[in-house]
């Protein structure tokens, strides 16, 4: 028997390397508003409270940064996967829970629209749900679109495990309930995950392999 009957992952920078396409899309969208351009140095810090809290991080003090939400939208939408990949043995490991028994789901901050395609894209149907920003379902690190996933696949909080590469993450597991596995080959070093109060950290999938099968 697993140890968990479901696994619940975050999106960006846990399971998908999706950095070059925010930074493209978020750099257009300043550019196009007179704004100064970021690093991806900096965008990776931004990252993991949804499209407008990275554009609004990134928009100088003074500047409307909801111009530059409106503008980094469709050109994301246009771009998402040119440079999107999944991170080494993700695919590989998704294959393996699916063959165990365990189901899949994904949530994100980020818009459910782009969760929906980049899930489909890169996953096909190893994602069992995948369920991402919307109105009316507080983001995380707000527990409310964990306990939608696992309830629409019919699971207990106690059977889950949650995946993730930020503070955001922590916060939303522990808000959950959940037990937690963070990853440092994401968009947060092992230091900061430490700091921010991980106790699990993984640094490739075949260890995060061996804790979710773990009896």
């Amino acid at each position: 028997m697993n140890k968990y009957s479901v696994a619940v992952f975050d999106l960006d920078g846990t399971i998908l390397n999706t950095l070059y396409d925010l930074a493209d899309a978020l750099n257009y969208a300043l550019k196009k508003n007179g704004y100064p351009k970021r690093s991806e140095t900096e965008v990776m810090a931004f990252v993991g409270n949804g499209i407008p809290m990275l554009c609004k991080r990134a928009t100088p003090e003074n500047g409307d940064y909801e111009k530059v939400v409106f503008d980094f939208m469709p050109y994301y939408s246009k771009h998402s996967c040119d440079n999107t990949r999944p991170y080494n043995g993700i695919c590989e490991l998704f294959e393996k829970l699916k063959k165990r028994g365990v189901k899949i789901a994904v949530v994100t901050n980020k818009a459910d629209k782009e969760a929906q395609n980049l899930c489909r894209r890169f996953f096909g149907d190893l994602v069992d749900i995948a369920v991402g920003a919307k109105e009316n379902v507080p983001k995380k690190p707000s527990p409310e679109a964990i306990f939608f996933a696992l309830d629409s696949l019919g699971e207990k909080r106690e059977n889950a495990v949650y995946i993730g590469d930020s503070e955001v993450d922590i916060a939303t597991a522990k808000n959950s309930s959940l037990s937690l596995i963070c990853v440092d080959w994401g968009f947060r070093t092992k230091e900061q995950l430490i700091t921010a109060g991980a106790e699990v950290i993984v640094s490739d999938t075949a260890e995060l392999e061996r804790i979710i099968f773990a009896n």
